[in-house]
């Protein structure tokens, strides 16, 4: 990876208007929200249709070929509990624009979604967690080589597990944050992709405080070899920072109106 990949999360069933979206299958909110996002820059949509246990193949099946039929088969990050959602977004999936996201694997009762995405060319955000939060750098470590050595024994490329620190809420775990970002740089060390959920940094701050919160740690964590995000792209001051980065970083050619392109 180069230029920074932002992973839109606003199609997320935990939003009221998402939610009933989903479950009337009116495609009108989930447009509206995707198409936002991908002019405020985000490389990949997220589509987070929850547990979904009832129905979750034919809805994930219903969202990508909505997403991609109407934005240019943009790539999708398919996020959900049910696997076998998950193998039915794939299924139907156009990687005209880049393969599948299977959103996420971890260490311990999640580490067979880096088996599905092994066994249908697909990348995995691949959380350095087995149950709970990890207690140290290192123990994270441990569990980055436990995913690896799993997708490498399934055929994947290192470069399709994308490694995620487990961002956490700087409100109670304020001495956590210097861990997450250790871990990013081990991670830029051995060459690994990296990226996760961002805006859990600020759950909980006032929503005036977020914004800064969420920019800030980005710029930190871009500087320690963070190669993705999954955040808001249409928090204009994340995506400043996200774009300013690119361009200190020699990825983007500076022009005067770079954050309007």
């Amino acid at each position: 990876m180069a230029k920074f990949v932002v992973i839109g999360e606003r199609i997320h069933c935990i939003s009221p208007a998402i939610k009933k979206a989903m479950d009337t299958k009116d495609p009108a909110p989930i447009l509206k929200r995707a198409d936002e996002q991908l002019k405020a820059g985000a490389t990949y949509l997220d589509l987070n249709i929850g547990p979904a246990e009832t129905g979750g193949e034919a809805l994930m099946e219903w969202g990508v070929k909505l997403l991609q039929e109407n934005f240019d088969n943009v790539p999708i990050a398919l996020d959900t509990a049910n696997r076998k959602a998950i193998e039915a977004g794939i299924r139907v999936y156009n990687r005209s624009k880049g393969k599948p996201i299977v959103n996420s694997a971890d260490a311990g009762d999640r580490i067979g979604n880096i088996d599905l995405a092994a066994d249908n060319d697909a990348i995995a955000i691949a959380l350095c967690s087995a149950e709970g939060v990890p207690g140290s750098v290192e123990e994270r470590q441990g569990y980055c080589m436990t995913m690896l050595e799993r997708g490498l024994e399934h055929g994947m490329e290192a470069e399709d597990l994308w490694f995620d620190p487990l961002f956490l809420v700087i409100k109670g775990m304020q001495d956590k944050q210097s861990e997450v970002l250790e871990t990013i740089r081990w991670f830029a060390e051995q060459g690994f992709n990296s990226t996760g959920g961002l805006s859990n940094v600020s759950n909980g701050a006032p929503k005036h405080i977020r914004p800064i919160l969420d920019s800030t740690m980005v710029a930190m964590a871009i500087q320690a070899g963070l190669t993705s995000a999954i955040v808001n792209p249409c928090d204009d001051r994340l995506r400043e920072a996200i774009k300013s980065a690119d361009i200190i970083k020699n990825e983007t050619l500076y022009a005067d109106s770079y954050l309007e392109i």
